[in-house]
């Protein structure tokens, strides 16, 4: 397989490579971006996301309410502070 074969195939197999490539990169990152997509929206049952919205609602109502008893500890702890300081002028 010497001469004027080898000079005709070597070309051809260029050019056959050079088109497969040019066809099959793109079609590989079309596949594996649509493999990713599907994997990356999971659906969740409608009871799950129930729970997760009663828990949010929960949780928002928590935050509520350790806001309240913050207030109620800073009110307390500027009243024992004044309280204090008061004791502190009169008594000298």
């Amino acid at each position: 397989m010497e001469g004027p074969a080898v000079a005709v195939l070597v070309p051809l197999g260029f050019f056959a490579m050079v088109v497969i490539l040019a066809l099959g990169v793109p079609y590989v990152r079309a596949m594996t971006r649509r493999v990713e997509a599907g994997t990356q929206q999971p659906q969740l049952p409608g009871d799950i996301a129930g729970r997760l919205e009663r828990i949010e609602h929960a949780i928002d109502a928590m935050s509520v309410e350790v806001e309240r008893i913050a207030e109620g500890q800073r009110f307390t702890t500027k009243l024992l502070s004044e309280r204090s300081s008061e004791r502190a002028g009169g008594g000298v």
